[in-house]
């Protein structure tokens, strides 16, 4: 093979396993993991060096196959020692997102913020979340990736950019909503009747945002990339069943806001009804883009469309009564179109309201 160019050398079949053909871009990744471990055990801090050997394992070059789960779970035990120690694993992750061009780094790093999400400490997950001290939004910088080396990793690359973008969205709705989303903390696995009550003591104002932050989120996982160019990669099946868990916890956080705003129809004001109604189309816009995700809990999924369909069509028949009503007193007293505006519109008393019905006296 002496003399041959590089650009074949780069295309040559090295061997085959399981089913695969493994190229000379796999053993390149294969010898650059190797060097940054190999790196990382010269430069890094000795007692931080296992994590940083951790880190590097769970997210190598190998475009097939996810991080593997006992590096996943050496990351997520450094949350038992001390906050420096957790401190350094988010930054060695960030800076290892946000310096790589490689699409398999990238993916399995965000695959691991993740994992941080859903199965890390309190005090990890809020080392994430306010990464970095400056805060903002797209801190993953990911929105221009682009991996064209082969047309897989191009096609990962979308999934780069899509994921990113999502892990930000869970992030801000996870600080809204004062828990993270589809972790230990969540609501699913919580006391119904005790969420119902915590929810019910919100105003108005709040529970309009944490329901469009929800609706924000759901949109995100309805624009999830198409995975029949990827079938059978199970990096991207990973990917998909994470997020295909945050969805059962979003439709079951939205679920319950929906219930709760149903008892408070006639206490909403008519800028909170127009805001409401807006949120629930956006999310009836994602109910056929979404479907693939909620077979397995078909009777569920159902039951909350149906409740988000009711009250959106309930709210509309409310305010067209009241458009009636006040048509009807305006042709009777002459009052005029401002006059008619100002009384349909927040009253101070409106803007206060928050109590569902079944708490009035």
């Amino acid at each position: 093979m002496v003399g041959l160019p590089f650009s074949f050398l780069h295309s040559f079949v090295i061997c085959s396993s399981m089913g695969r053909t493994t190229i000379l871009r796999d053993i390149i990744g294969i010898i650059k993991d190797k060097a940054s471990q190999s790196k990382a055990a010269l430069l890094s801090d000795p007692k931080t060096l296992s994590l940083h050997l951790a880190l590097l394992r769970a997210t190598t070059h190998d475009p097939f196959t996810p991080p593997d789960p006992r590096h996943l779970d050496a990351l997520l035990a450094s949350s038992h020692t001390s906050r420096a120690a957790v401190s350094t694993v988010v930054e060695a992750l960030m800076d290892r997102l946000q310096t790589t061009r490689d699409a398999s780094v990238a993916i399995k790093c965000l695959i691991t913020a993740h994992h941080i999400v859903k199965r890390g400490s309190f005090i990890l997950q809020d080392q994430l979340s306010v990464y970095p001290s400056s805060g903002g939004r797209n801190y993953l910088k990911l929105s221009d990736f682009r991996d064209n080396t082969t047309s897989l990793t191009w096609e990962l690359s979308s999934w780069v950019r899509w994921y990113a973008l999502y892990l930000e969205n869970l992030l801000q709705t996870s600080r809204i909503l004062g828990f993270f989303l589809s972790s230990n903390s969540s609501s699913v696995d919580k006391d119904h009747e005790e969420q119902k009550e915590k929810i019910s003591s919100l105003i108005n104002s709040q529970l309009l945002k944490e329901i469009n932050s929800l609706g924000n989120l759901i949109e995100q996982i309805s624009s999830m990339p198409d995975s029949s160019h990827s079938y059978g990669n199970l990096l991207v099946e990973e990917v998909e069943g994470l997020v295909g868990e945050d969805y059962l916890s979003s439709i079951h956080e939205v679920s319950i806001r929906v219930g709760e705003f149903k008892e408070r129809l006639s206490c909403l004001s008519f800028f909170d009804s127009v805001e409401l109604v807006l949120t629930l189309k956006r999310l009836e816009a994602c109910k056929e883009r979404l479907s693939a995700l909620s077979q397995t809990k078909n009777a569920l999924f159902e039951t909350v469309w149906h409740s988000i369909s009711e009250v959106k069509d309930q709210i509309g028949n409310d305010e067209e009564g009241r458009l009636l009503s006040h048509h009807g007193l305006s042709s009777k007293n002459k009052v005029s179109e401002s006059s008619r505006y100002g009384e349909r519109v927040l009253k101070l008393a409106d803007s206060v309201k928050f109590s569902s019905i079944r708490f009035s006296f």
